[in-house]
């Protein structure tokens, strides 16, 4: 049966304007109130399309989720005036009442990893439940046994955490350093003890879509790695409020493209930073474009328009969206949490160009499953990855190489957890050939 052009144009906008007012009110919701559970998708109104064997599909594609019943008779957008409505043929259809149902990823999302190696604790940062999680170094989930508990955590709508990409600690103060990476556009500190539902110590307000942080523990300057415009603020250690950064390295000389990781090389006075690769001038159409992704390695010092020393890229380099990195203070080595690689890569402290990493830690037994964070602890040889894709944190020899095991696992959820990996929930479309939601994050 052949359709007409125009009725099915008017249909796909429909389908498109009805999805993304959907987006629109969880993603408003989200920044309104501080969510207490987890990120989710809702289900405002029962949809003929989405019966019983598209509930069934999704369970068996999303095992790490859940499908809750009817939701407590709560207002989900009580907060918004005047009333959401959407419109369909002439109908008014009203959407501001509780969801019939709900999917959503109960367990921690893991996007950092830090270890304060004086106390022997690993901090996680959860940009899922927004939390921070703080476990014993030596914890150890066995295989079959249940998930780790951790000694505490940092929870609630008084902790200011949000969408929080990096946790970092202090080693001189002992400080929790926290980035949030959209809706809060701040850097919140902790005292080490912190736990349950704490008002930070201090707030830094910082350029929105901040990711990464680092301090110089010769200079006490803070690093902060912006993603667009790409640039790196540098601070004070001790800066709040609404203070300015000592010095900003941006502009189009320095190579910076949607950075990502950051690292400080105090012995050798050397600043990485890794890009993804989106470039971009706003004021200007059809500058946009893609490049492989990179790092950029500057002086420490490095100011302004700042031309980098030399760049790592290539296809040899194996970086697939690189998140955190890391530096062993002694060799100058850089670990890099190569997230789609499913990978950490080593690279050394002099390399450039298209190089091959002097070392990967990759394979099934490794158990990594898209690593967005790691750490090197000199202290104790070991390196550790944060593992976005199964709620756990996996640490290795600082040596190790190819398809190791882990040393030890914290893991905060069953150990067969495939996280939903559910970010921002902005956009939201349904597949009706294979009856499937389709997320973007």
């Amino acid at each position: 049966m052949r359709i007409d052009k125009n009725k099915r144009k008017n249909r796909r906008g429909k389908i498109l304007a009805g999805a993304g007012l959907l987006a629109l009110g969880l993603f408003s919701f989200s920044t309104i109130q501080q969510r207490q559970d987890a990120a989710r998708l809702i289900s405002m109104q029962p949809l003929p399309d989405l019966g019983e064997s598209c509930d069934r599909n999704l369970m068996a594609a999303l095992p790490g989720g859940r499908i809750a019943g009817p939701a407590p008779a709560a207002n989900l957008f009580s907060a918004f005036e005047p009333t959401v409505h959407a419109q369909d043929a002439g109908n008014t259809v009203e959407i501001n009442r509780a969801p019939v149902r709900e999917l959503m990823d109960t367990a921690p999302t893991y996007s950092s990893v830090s270890v304060d190696t004086a106390h022997d604790e690993v901090y996680l940062q959860d940009s899922n439940l927004w939390s921070i999680r703080v476990f014993s170094r030596l914890d150890n989930a066995k295989p079959g046994g249940p998930p780790t508990e951790p000694r505490r955590i940092i929870r609630g709508p008084n902790t200011a955490l949000q969408f929080n990409s990096c946790v970092y600690i202090d080693p001189a103060a002992g400080d929790v350093y926290s980035v949030e990476n959209d809706t809060g556009n701040i850097i919140a500190v902790y005292p080490r003890e912190a736990t349950g539902d704490f008002v930070p110590k201090r707030i830094l307000t910082v350029t929105h879509r901040a990711y990464a942080m680092t301090i110089n523990p010769d200079t006490k300057e803070l690093f902060l790695s912006v993603q667009f415009p790409p640039q790196i603020a540098v601070y004070n250690r001790e800066a709040s409020g609404k203070d300015k950064p000592l010095r900003l390295i941006q502009g189009p000389n320095t190579g910076l493209s949607d950075s990502h990781g950051i690292a400080v090389d105090a012995k050798r006075k050397l600043l990485f930073v890794n890009n993804w690769g989106n470039i971009a001038d706003l004021k200007v159409a059809g500058t946009g474009r893609f490049e492989p992704p990179s790092i950029s390695v500057y002086p420490i010092d490095a100011d302004g328009d700042a031309r980098p020393l030399r760049v790592i890229q290539g296809p040899k380099t194996q970086m697939d969206w690189p998140g955190a990195m890391s530096i062993e203070p002694d060799s100058g080595d850089l670990y890099v949490a190569n997230d789609v690689g499913q990978s950490i890569l080593v690279f050394h402290t002099n390399d450039q160009g298209d190089v091959a990493p002097a070392r990967v830690i990759h394979g099934s037994k490794t158990r990594l499953n898209y690593p967005v964070g790691v750490f090197v602890d000199a202290k104790n040889k070991e390196v550790w990855a944060a593992n976005f894709g199964n709620s756990s944190a996996t640490v290795y020899p600082l040596m190790g190489n190819g398809d190791v095991e882990p040393l030890r696992v914290i893991r905060s959820a069953e150990e067969n957890k495939r996280s939903l990996r559910f970010g921002k929930t902005e956009a939201i479309v349904y597949d009706r050939n294979r009856e499937q939601l389709l997320v973007p994050n």
